[in-house]
């Protein structure tokens, strides 16, 4: 049977999981976050508005952006 705990409920190990992967999630959220505020348009395949809408989606959305979102600098 699926029964919803509260937080306070989880074991030690469970909350500290939750913890770690909140944590992963803001990093990886400030990171997309900042390097978009620091890239000129034409350095971002697409909308900043667009990517930065994407990047609150739970870390496919910052690592997407890293991945597919910034223009490789032209050597």
């Amino acid at each position: 049977m699926n029964t919803k705990r509260k937080f306070s409920e989880l074991s030690r190990r469970e909350r500290i999981g939750i913890a770690c992967g909140a944590a992963v999630q803001l990093v990886l959220l400030g990171a997309a976050l900042r390097d978009l505020s620091r890239r000129a348009p034409d350095e971002i395949r697409g909308s900043k508005g667009l990517w930065a809408a994407a990047s609150f989606v739970n870390f496919i959305g910052p690592l997407a952006y890293f991945a597919f979102g910034r223009r490789k600098p032209a050597n």
